[in-house]
């Protein structure tokens, strides 16, 4: 029949649709039932481990601070990128504060808490879409940055504060600081990266030992850097 004949090519069309995109490595990968895409974990810094567990960290910890503050009378929001969690938002006391910064350190995979919140109303609903705004503009100043690895830096925006995180070298998180301070609108950036180095980036072979001479040993990966940069 037409009818049979006109869902068999649209079938065979979808087919062919998902065909070129995991070919051209744009598509969605679907795990388990979820979506999720291919070019974050190609271009990510992270292992694909570190991506999987940042996001079971950040929905637990958003899922554990709705539990805490159930009377919506606290805004918080959970940033992880490799075990470091960035707690921004809103909560009425310093009491609170502290409270969900040790509820955090509860969650599975958490390294380490940098608790930004705020002790105070709840922040206006203008000034979190202007937040909103600023993360896309300081987005797009990355991308148009030359040399700021902008795949592996998560941008977040609470009032007018951005926060950077990610995996880079230390000249490329001077660069994105720079870009980001530049964006009219932002108050300030908060830099916190974990600093790693070129060659870690570029392994090379490990050289071949004779047994001669004993190797020295690598020095050790260089720690969280937070850092505030002045506006410009």
């Amino acid at each position: 029949m037409p009818t049979n004949k006109l869902a068999q090519r649209a079938l065979l069309a979808g087919f062919a649709l998902t065909a070129t995109l995991a070919l051209s490595g744009c598509g969605l990968l679907v795990v388990g039932g979820a979506a999720a895409t291919t070019a974050t974990v190609a271009t990510d810094r992270r292992t694909t481990g570190e991506q999987v567990e940042d996001q079971a960290i950040e929905l637990k910890t958003n899922a554990e601070m709705r539990k805490l503050f159930p009377d919506d009378n606290a805004r918080i929001n959970a940033t992880s990128y490799a075990g470091l969690v960035l707690l921004t938002g809103d909560v009425p006391t310093q009491a609170d504060k502290e409270r969900a910064e040790n509820m955090a350190r509860q969650v599975e995979k958490v390294k380490k808490i940098i608790n930004e919140l705020r002790v105070g109303e709840i922040t206006p609903l203008g000034v979190r879409t202007n937040d909103t705004w600023l993360t896309s503009k300081v987005k797009t100043t990355l991308i148009n940055t030359k040399g700021v690895p902008t795949r592996t830096i998560i941008v977040t925006t609470e009032r007018g504060v951005v926060y950077l995180l990610g995996k880079v070298t230390a000249q490329e998180g001077q660069m994105a600081g720079t870009a980001a301070s530049g964006v009219s609108g932002v108050n300030k950036v908060v830099k916190l990266f974990e600093i790693v180095s070129a060659a870690s980036l570029n392994p090379q072979p490990a050289p071949i030992q004779d047994g001669s001479a004993d190797q020295a040993p690598a020095s050790a990966p260089a720690n969280n850097a937070v850092e505030t940069m002045p506006v410009q």
